[in-house]
């Protein structure tokens, strides 16, 4: 397959990366920066550019949504619109305008977040989009053209990261990326749309 994966440089993009790469699949890779192509996730005109660059894919994977941790008192109206621009408008504009660049059997592959259900302080904005991801998957499967399909990776925390979240997750079970990376190859070669693969 040629999958685009956005967000490719982080902790969780780099393990999908390296097992769609293992598994013979063709992988796109894009992002603001050090990919094979250029991409703005927040910027709908970017994305367009994006999918006429990189033509007809067979799946589209997201590993990227940036969201603001900030006290509930702190955050201000620009916070709330840049964590959903940034984690869930964005992944919307990629299933929006890849309806008719993406095969009629292909897919699309969204990340949310164990904060949808699970909140803590500083992620009211976090939960916010990660829930709204959610809801769109199960909503957006009902209408996608053709065969396609469409499914959401929610991890926890990886162990990878703990060194920097540790504080932020107290008392969470932290999962090896690879197990969230597994749930993208799952989403990608599988055959089940509308869903929600935890990943805790």
């Amino acid at each position: 397959m040629k999958i685009l994966l956005i967000g490719a440089n982080g902790t969780l993009g780099r393990a999908v990366h390296a097992v769609l790469s293992r598994r013979g699949h063709e992988v796109v890779t894009a992002s603001r920066k050090d990919s094979d192509l250029y991409v703005d996730i927040t910027d709908p005109a970017s994305i367009g550019a994006l999918y006429e660059r990189v033509g007809t894919v067979d799946a589209v994977a997201c590993a990227a949504g940036p969201v603001p941790w900030r006290p509930l008192a702190e955050l201000d109206l620009r916070d709330v619109r840049d964590g959903l621009d940034g984690k869930a408008v964005s992944q919307i504009e990629l299933v929006r305008q890849g309806l008719h660049r993406v095969a009629e059997d292909g897919s699309y592959t969204l990340i949310t977040g164990i904060l949808a259900r699970e909140p803590i302080r500083t992620g009211a904005v976090a939960s916010l989009a990660n829930g709204a991801v959610e809801a769109f998957v199960r909503a957006a499967a009902i209408e996608l053209p053709g065969r396609q399909r469409i499914n959401a990776v929610s991890p926890t925390v990886f162990e990878e990261s703990l060194a920097e979240y540790d504080a932020v997750f107290a008392g969470f079970d932290a999962v090896p990326v690879d197990r969230a990376a597994a749930a993208y190859v799952r989403s990608i070669e599988g055959h089940q749309t509308g869903q929600v693969y935890r990943v805790e």
